[in-house]
């Protein structure tokens, strides 16, 4: 893979960095959607290919991106394919920020050190290049105004956009609402991004523990005649982190007692 092109999670991170601020966006969520960023940008170089819901490795050589790289060593060493949402879902330690130093080292934004209430040193990342952030933002803009559909590329940092929650930072208030819901609508013009966006926002609402579109399963009785399901055992082989899982637990503990 040449590099003169920028992969989809950089512009998805560039999509995020609020110009003003140097924040980025929705950061929980984001760090989720960098994962399935890579998982878009390892397909569309023909490295892994989707398999129902799961995704499936189908050319292991290298494609010269260390990040990318690193991504497809881990898919390969799973040695079958695995379920997106519970790639999603793994540990991504560090993700967005190494993302956001290679931005840097490539000269397309710049490191502001600051401190938080006088004490605690922060960092902020501001684009150098405003340019390259309006021309990411004008593609989407335009597959969202013409109704044209979007080449794949797009397509899939639309979908991805609206998945970790990023149109109401690029499309705010009331009149943006109608932008928001034809971003939300792009999902459709590239089957990748949509299995990897839909994943992205099963992770989000807890969910990953099971496959998309198939009935859950009955659990055992508590006792009072309430059906149950054990949290722990559907998500703990996934990698989903802890926090998800208490999440998934307190939704079910809600439902049992409405």
């Amino acid at each position: 893979m040449g590099r003169s092109r920028r992969t989809i999670p950089e512009e998805l991170l560039l999509l995020a960095l609020d110009p003003a601020t140097g924040t980025t966006a929705q950061p929980q969520s984001l760090d989720l959607g960098l994962a399935g960023a890579q998982l878009v940008e390892l397909a569309l170089a023909g490295r892994i290919a989707p398999d129902g819901d799961r995704i499936a490795v189908v050319m292991p050589r290298p494609t010269g991106d260390p990040t990318l790289d690193s991504a497809l060593e881990l898919l390969r060493r799973r040695g079958s394919p695995v379920r997106a949402v519970h790639w999603i879902g793994g540990p991504r330690l560090g993700l967005r920020q190494t993302y956001l130093t290679h931005l840097e080292r490539c000269g397309m934004v710049h490191a502001v050190a600051g401190q938080m209430c006088g004490v605690l040193p922060t960092t902020r990342y501001q684009a150098t290049d405003t340019a390259i952030s309006r021309e990411i933002r004008a593609r989407l803009d335009s597959a969202i105004r013409t109704g044209v559909p979007p080449d794949p590329r797009t397509a899939a940092l639309a979908a991805l956009a609206h998945a970790v929650g990023l149109g109401k930072h690029l499309y705010p208030g009331n009149e943006g609402r109608s932008s928001r819901s034809r971003l939300r609508d792009l999902i459709r013009h590239d089957p990748m991004g949509g299995l990897v966006a839909h994943a992205v926002m099963d992770v989000q609402n807890g969910v990953a523990a099971q496959p998309r579109r198939q009935p859950a399963t009955a659990g055992g009785s508590n006792g009072s005649g309430r059906r149950t399901t054990s949290v722990r055992a559907a998500v703990e082989p996934s990698g989903v982190s802890a926090q998800q899982v208490a999440h998934g637990a307190a939704v079910m503990a809600r439902a049992g007692a409405s």
